[in-house]
């Protein structure tokens, strides 16, 4: 860690926009680690609803979300954006993709001037193809080197168990994930930092697509060749896409691209691979959403992540395959012989 990032002054004040399972746990990962380090800092996070809200503030648990969990005592939770912003030197950010840049608009006044900004969201904006870090900086007017993102294999409930459990801080500027990292190294925690912002989102953005796949491959009662075939191939199409973008081919490699479409492809507790599943055994994207109470990001997204691939020339014919489905022109059942529909070649060819 270079001098300046370690003499750098934690923020006194975070604020954690989003109050479901993701932006709790990260609230609670913050709260924790400025247990661990001695250090004074108040973690305020902004709700939707009253009822949720309430529940942090008086017994400290979110219980549609996080279950038994207890949360540290230092978390505040208000329907207040404006008083969850105020002074706060570091905001998080963890509202659903397609929502965030109509949030922003609202929220612009409010940030403090030199705040950095921290993505938790893993989504592509439709209708523009944007990443959420470019969404954040066309609308607030921050700079790169001040917006930062966190991917990674995290799922919400592990980490709020408190099971050990790495990530990556992602920044155009070193210095500044690097502080970041800080702020956020609980005992259960290990953030690594990268300046592959791109990378890492194009990473944590379309395994939701492919774990889709996945879950409906489960759905079918498909084997674990099947899956694993799948899970290998889209992190093919994944670095295709990250590398067209100017994304580094390490960073899929890592944490952010293999350790995060792992975990999303194969646990019960990832949102994606549950719709996935259930797609496969015959509901309909209707009784998808009326089954879950979370949003699977992958059924919003997909569609930007086909026509972003459309627009550069990169050929993944998983995430077609995913589309198709999710627009209702191909059937579960024909999606399995599609999934590596290829022609013959080198595994190493691009």
């Amino acid at each position: 860690m270079s001098q300046q990032a370690a003499e750098r002054t934690l923020p006194s004040v975070v604020a954690i926009l989003g109050a479901g399972s993701w932006g709790t746990t990260f609230a609670k990962i913050l709260a924790d680690a400025a247990q661990a380090a001695g250090t004074e800092r108040g973690i305020r996070l902004w709700g939707r609803r009253d009822e949720v809200v309430e529940q942090i503030n008086a017994v400290h648990r979110n219980e549609q979300y996080l279950k038994e969990i207890p949360l540290p005592a230092r978390i505040t939770a208000s329907t207040d954006v404006a008083a969850v912003l105020s002074g706060a030197e570091l905001v998080v950010l963890a509202v659903p993709a397609q929502s965030l840049r109509l949030q922003l608009r609202k929220w612009k006044s409010l940030l403090s001037p030199n705040a950095v900004v921290v993505s938790l969201m893993k989504g592509l904006e439709l209708s523009t193809d944007a990443r959420m870090s470019e969404v954040i900086s066309e609308e607030l007017g921050v700079p790169a080197d001040r917006v930062a993102v966190v991917s990674g294999p995290n799922l919400a409930m592990e980490i709020a168990r408190q099971e050990p459990t790495a990530s990556v801080v992602a920044c155009t500027d070193e210095d500044t994930a690097k502080w970041i990292a800080r702020c956020c190294t609980a005992p259960y925690f290990r953030p690594y930092t990268s300046t592959d912002v791109v990378g890492v989102e194009i990473g944590g953005i379309v395994k939701n697509v492919i774990a889709l796949a996945v879950g409906i491959c489960e759905g079918k009662q498909m084997g674990d060749n099947t899956k694993a075939s799948v899970i290998t191939r889209g992190l093919a199409e994944t670095s295709r896409l990250a590398l067209a973008l100017g994304g580094e081919a390490h960073t899929m490699a890592g944490l952010a691209g293999l350790g995060d479409l792992v975990a999303t492809c194969s646990s019960p507790l990832s949102r994606n691979h549950t719709a996935g599943r259930l797609l496969g055994q015959g509901l309909t994207l209707e009784q998808v959403a009326a089954t879950m109470t979370q949003t699977a990001e992958g059924i919003k997204s997909g569609h930007a992540v086909h026509e972003l691939a459309g627009k550069l020339g990169v050929d993944m014919p998983i995430t077609a395959a995913v589309v198709a489905v999710l627009e209702g022109k191909l059937s579960v059942d024909e999606l399995g012989p599609r999934l590596l529909a290829r022609e013959l070649k080198s595994e190493g060819d691009h």
